[in-house]
């Protein structure tokens, strides 16, 4: 019998629990009991299903401060941001799904004429193999299972196993509500176990996650056609116009860049200021991130925890090793703390960018901003749009025509501009380029998991 160890990264990877890793007969036999509940959760009805998922949803409220405490605990969370950034959204992101799921998903006219109509229905796909990652883990647990069992779909899913204590407690409150047998299941382990789930005979792939194993899906979807969603990696610019506000710049910086240490997939990434505020930018960057605290996660005090691994830790010490080499500058942090026990970094600002350096070609998934100056619009554009990635993006100026001209040249799905948040249950989530593949959140998300069926009728 194989387990799976949960380590904290905020006290020196002390042991918290563990998990019995699921065999290859465990996941054959759940993918096998989500086959044949698919028809009976299919024919149920939308209504039906709503019932069973508003159960779960309070359930899940009920247990909010354990789900929450085990989030801290493994990944390193700290308790003033977890509530925002992943439990209370999640059940922000749960309740939209539950009252808006009649209207996006009531069948619709798409052509009428005096003798015939054609009627557009959104049905269930089928299994869903469902794969999550651990920096939100309540979060996009909620983003991804939870859609897939509105729309009729039955799942499997498998959790990070750096979070899989959360999995293993959502798991079972899920299974308290009495879903019909393999409407709901979930198995563990690492890759290992996510590549036997997805190559049993499942109908979707839903995952977020990195770009590479994302690209090793995408092979498995094509040579088994079926449907996936990929929410992948991000590397997304913020271009800082010389009319911007800084102050607003400087919040959406820490938030964007630096909350949950830098593990945010469409997170602020890369920063491109204008020649004439650079100095300005760095300074008041530096001003904000000196007065942030950083330690254990657990005291509400805290402002930065730790990266969720000893090996993000270290992934993350050899790309800004890699910059240094090539001749970036640190203007702040570029170690690790000396007082603290964990895999805490330092939150970075690095300048000198070269475009050969890892810290602008790669995703970079921990609290290091690179920044870099431009002198001309076009300049900035080509800044920003210089990356495999396209997923999130960030605008800063006083001018509303540069604002719309800009936003439409940025190869990204989403744009934020002058720190407004375009993530909200209601709109399209996702990315261009290897950022991945379909949309999630909102009518859009909902239909992604769905087959489409037209049927012609006479009036």
């Amino acid at each position: 019998m194989s387990m799976i160890i949960s380590t904290n990264p905020a006290k020196n990877y002390e042991v918290i629990g563990e998990v019995e890793a699921s065999t290859p007969e465990d996941v054959h036999q759940k993918v096998e009991n989500a086959q044949q509940a698919r028809k009976p959760w299919k024919d149920m009805g939308l209504e039906k299903r709503l019932e069973y998922l508003w159960k779960i949803y309070k359930k899940f409220e009920e247990q909010k401060e354990e789900i929450a405490r085990l989030v801290t605990k493994e990944i390193g969370m700290p308790v003033s941001l977890r509530g925002m950034f992943d439990i209370d959204a999640g059940f922000d992101f749960f309740k939209w799904y539950l009252e808006n799921a009649q209207k996006s998903l009531s069948p619709e006219v798409s052509y009428e004429d005096e003798t015939s109509l054609n009627t557009v229905y959104y049905e269930p796909t089928g299994v869903a193999a469902v794969i999550c990652p651990w920096n939100f883990p309540f979060l996009i647990f909620i983003w991804q299972v939870i859609p897939n069992l509105i729309v009729g779909n039955t799942v499997v899913m498998k959790h990070s196993s750096a979070c899989v204590l959360v999995g293993e407690l959502l798991e079972k409150l899920i299974h308290e509500c009495e879903l019909p047998e393999g409407v709901f299941a979930e198995v563990y382990g690492g890759q290992e176990v996510g590549e036997i789930l997805v190559h049993e005979d499942i109908n979707l792939i839903s995952f977020t996650g990195s770009t590479e194993v994302g690209h090793h899906l995408y092979k498995v979807v094509g040579e088994k056609f079926i449907r996936a969603v990929l929410e992948l990696g991000g590397s997304a610019p913020g271009i800082v116009f010389e009319d911007a506000d800084i102050n607003q710049v400087v919040e959406s910086v820490y938030f964007n860049r630096f909350a949950n240490s830098g593990q945010i997939c469409d997170g602020l990434k890369r920063l491109i200021v204008h020649k004439s505020r650079f100095k300005e930018v760095v300074e008041a960057l530096k001003k904000d991130l000196s007065s942030k605290i950083i330690g254990d996660p657990e005291d509400r005090t805290t402002d930065i925890g730790p990266l969720v691994s000893r090996k993000q830790l270290e992934n993350l010490e050899m790309q800004v090793d890699d910059a240094l080499g090539k001749g970036a500058k640190v203007e702040m942090g570029g170690a690790r703390p000396g007082n603290l026990e964990g895999a805490y970094y330092l939150p970075t600002i690095l300048t000198n960018i070269t475009k050969d350096m890892e810290v602008w070609n790669e995703e970079v998934f921990g609290p290091v901003l690179p920044i870099v100056s431009f002198e001309t619009e076009e300049e900035a554009i080509g800044l920003a749009n210089d990356t495999l990635y396209g997923l999130g993006s960030y605008l800063f100026s006083k001018d509303p025509k540069k604002i719309e001209r800009v936003a439409s040249q940025i190869d990204a799905g989403m744009v934020s501009t002058n720190n407004q948040l375009y993530l909200h249950p209601s709109s399209p989530f996702g990315g261009y380029k290897i950022s991945g593949l379909g949309r999630e959140h909102g009518k859009y998300g909902l239909h992604e998991l769905c087959q489409i069926k037209v049927v012609a009728t006479e009036k």
